[in-house]
């Protein structure tokens, strides 16, 4: 396995967050997985990305179990099998695939590895589409100062979240992006919310049906949003002042106004950095 992420990759020393409750660390190429062995999933991933240096490789992977982890403490892939959930990158395949060949191959696979992975529903559409784009998006705001960013991503941990096979399945995700401007550390968060458009009636129909047809929790479009970091601190229990002290969404607002309010994208154009 790798080094991990690396806290002095950015020109401002930045360390891996993580929550209060327990979690095992693993270090993977240019990336580390904070495992919350209570919820077989990540609390908290962190990458490095060096856009100079990305190598453009296909999608090719084999997901696999860590093995220094107990597979039970591992959401594998018995969640995923004969239903409509995706294994969802949480690091993102292509982030950590820079450096010589070697390197950049062994990052890829590395991306493969079950506690980088949680369930998400399978249907494409325009939020996720928006997820999916917004390392690329922020790399380039960053591309002209050095190049790098450093982001951290992870499910919302919630209590309330229905399980399905032994694991409960996260309805929320956030994604928090880190860079430098002139030395000093700049940051935007983002959640995505695949809870089910359902009323509490019809909601509480969709699960008695689903427990009694054995399927997995309902789970509503993809809906990306950019929020102030402190509320994804408030949301998670992780200690994100930091990154929150660095939030642009909150940059201009007046001193003593709330620190910016969430927006709802449908367009990266829209990204606030």
């Amino acid at each position: 396995m790798g080094e991990g992420y690396d806290p002095g990759f950015l020109h401002a020393a930045l360390d891996l967050p993580g929550p209060d409750a327990p979690t095992l660390l693993l270090d993977y190429t240019h990336f580390s997985v904070r495992l919350s062995p209570a919820r077989r999933l990540a609390a908290v991933t962190g990458v490095n990305i060096n856009g100079q240096t990305l190598v453009p490789l296909e999608r090719e992977g084999t997901w696999h179990f860590d093995p220094r982890v107990p597979q039970g403490l591992q959401t594998g892939p018995d969640v995923y099998q004969h239903n409509d959930l995706d294994r969802g990158h949480l690091v993102r395949r292509l982030d950590p695939v820079w450096g010589d060949g070697s390197t950049a191959l062994t990052a890829n696979q590395d991306t493969f590895s079950y506690p980088n992975a949680a369930p998400q529903a399978a249907a494409f559409n325009q939020g996720k589409e928006l997820w999916a784009g917004l390392e690329d998006h922020v790399l380039r705001h960053a591309s002209q100062y050095d190049a790098r960013i450093s982001v951290f991503t992870g499910p919302v941990l919630d209590a309330g979240d229905l399980p399905y096979r032994g694991v409960q399945i996260p309805r929320k995700f956030w994604k928090i992006a880190a860079w430098t401007m002139d030395g000093v550390l700049a940051a935007a968060g983002f959640l995505l919310d695949q809870s089910p458009l359902l009323g509490p009636e019809e909601l509480a129909r969709m699960v008695r049906k689903r427990l009694l047809a054995e399927e997995p929790p309902p789970l509503g479009p993809f809906r990306t949003f950019q929020v102030p970091i402190a509320n994804i601190a408030a949301l998670t229990g992780i200690d994100l002042a930091r990154l929150a002290d660095a939030d642009r969404l909150a940059a201009g607002v007046p001193e003593g106004a709330p620190g910016g309010a969430a927006l709802a994208l449908t367009d990266l154009r829209q990204v606030r950095l």
